[in-house]
């Protein structure tokens, strides 16, 4: 693939939503995508309809190993690597009451363990050669509480944290590294998603704000690591609740209790629920 002109980039779950917008929008610039996803033909196909800067990989995030070897394979291919995209999520949806350890281990292993694999395979990397930006796609979820989705909160907070100390570790060592916190974003997370003893269906039907097109997503995000932002958060309503959650965690409190009982009314077994 020719490069001259651009940069080349892998996207951890590229095949759908931020991922996917965000290989459309770099390819449309210029630049060599590796758009990867645990499923290989969705990245096939996806990679297919974005032209030959781009191309597929399956890549389970999981698989420390797995992770390793693509980016090993991506440099040998095109002779650097200059932005990783940590892009791969889930969610579980229900109240902690009706979670089990698998459940967590699910989140935890995708959307925290996965950024881990992803930021030790090209971190090193982007050390030796003088320069490169990380940037890990977290959530709103990861600055303010997210009841009813408590793994999905504790992975976003603890991939928040990551990012901010190693983007000062490696300030002085050419690498960059950004957070993306954004609010409801159009993806495929709501029904690829497991619910526990509640509707899916419902759930998204009630989501409380209205969701960003992932173009526009992708635009915002790339924008902000443009201007190597720490920390990207949009639309205008996270940017409200994260200055809430800032100046008194008791602001936001008042949103998080509205949807933990919207959320009761539709749980389906409700012979323990207390108020």
């Amino acid at each position: 693939m020719e490069h001259a002109n651009g940069q080349v980039a892998v996207i951890t779950g590229g095949a759908s939503g931020i991922g996917l917008a965000l290989a459309q929008a770099l390819a449309a610039r210029g630049d060599t995508v590796v758009l990867s996803d645990v499923d290989a033909d969705a990245a096939t196909s996806a990679a297919a309809r974005l032209g030959q800067r781009v191309s597929a990989a399956h890549l389970d995030v999981t698989d420390a190993a797995a992770v390793q070897a693509l980016v090993d394979e991506t440099v040998s291919r095109h002779g650097r690597l200059d932005l990783m995209f940590n892009n791969a999520g889930v969610a579980v949806s229900g109240e902690v009451r009706d979670l089990n350890l698998e459940h967590w281990r699910r989140v935890i292993d995708v959307n925290l363990l996965g950024v881990v694999y992803g930021t030790d395979a090209v971190y090193k990397l982007m050390v030796r050669q003088g320069h490169g930006h990380i940037i890990n796609i977290a959530s709103l979820a990861g600055l303010i509480p997210f009841p009813t989705n408590a793994p999905y909160g504790a992975t976003k907070h603890a991939v928040v944290g990551l990012s901010y100390a190693l983007r000062l570790e490696g300030e002085k060592l050419g690498v960059k590294v950004s957070v993306v916190c954004p609010g409801f974003i159009e993806s495929n997370i709501y029904t690829a998603s497991e619910a526990v003893n509640v509707s899916r269906d419902a759930l998204a039907a009630g989501i409380p704000f209205r969701k960003v097109p992932a173009d526009v997503a992708a635009r915002r995000i790339l924008a902000g690591v443009a201007r190597n932002q720490a920390l990207i958060v949009f639309p205008a309503y996270a940017r409200v609740l994260w200055c809430l959650q800032r100046l008194n965690h008791r602001l936001t409190a008042w949103l998080s209790r509205r949807m933990l009982a919207d959320f009761r009314g539709l749980r389906q077994n409700n012979r323990d629920s207390k108020d």
